[in-house]
């Protein structure tokens, strides 16, 4: 997206910062987590243990540790706070009834944000037929993103949210699961049932679609510079 600092609609921006010599996209609001680390091991294998053994207190723990990081995601995905909301909690709820079937082959975060993805492309699905019943067509574009960047330009962020929403579903899938929430290729292969090159491979054309909306053409950019 060039050298311009941009401000993104995901309460996120661009940063230097590089990560196997790309950018990366830093929280500024909120307390989502990071990149986990190896130190953060022991707690995912803590809070999968008591959400296995029945204790509430495990849900509990998983929703401080996970919560803003889950639905900072769904709304995202979905382009609403309440629908965020309603996707977070048919997640847990999801969690509970299935927590039988964590065989434990990923990390648990994995493992319960691959439900909620899921859940997201469940409850979108669901909310296009209703208003495809109705025949409202125009809402059957892709949701908007939540402009939640105050300082930046509205055109600017105009064309970011027109960006995103032009970006395939699974493309945005990767794009938003690794650049804003900070998870790495392995982990997103884990959630979206594809392989880690599969992963790369999205974000490469994720990326490479982004720049080709965003960035001027460079016959104008020649021209300005004459």
């Amino acid at each position: 997206m060039g050298s311009v600092g941009l401000t993104l609609p995901w309460e996120h921006k661009l940063s230097s910062v590089a990560r196997d010599g790309e950018r990366r996209v830093e929280s500024f609001e909120g307390k989502a987590e990071p990149v986990r680390t190896s130190d953060e091991l022991p707690q995912d294998a803590a809070v999968a243990a008591a959400c296995l053994s029945g204790n509430l207190q495990g849900y509990e723990h998983l929703y401080k540790w996970q919560g803003t990081r889950m639905k900072n995601l769904a709304r995202n995905l979905l382009g609403s706070p309440s629908d965020a909301e309603d996707a977070v909690q048919e997640t847990f709820l999801k969690i509970q009834r299935s927590i039988s079937g964590f065989r434990g082959q990923s990390s648990f975060v994995t493992w319960t944000f691959r439900i909620l993805v899921n859940t997201c492309h469940d409850l979108r699905r669901s909310r296009l037929r209703r208003k495809d019943h109705v025949n409202e067509d125009v809402d059957a574009l892709p949701p908007r993103m939540e402009l939640r960047a105050p300082g930046s330009h509205p055109s600017l962020r105009m064309a970011l949210e027109r960006a995103l929403e032009r970006l395939t579903s699974h493309q945005r899938d990767v794009f938003l699961l690794y650049e804003v929430e900070g998870f790495r290729h392995a982990e997103i292969a884990g959630m979206l049932a594809i392989s880690e090159t599969a992963s790369k491979n999205t974000l490469f054309q994720a990326k490479k679609n982004l720049r080709t909306m965003l960035e001027p053409p460079r016959s104008s950019a020649m021209g300005g510079a004459q």
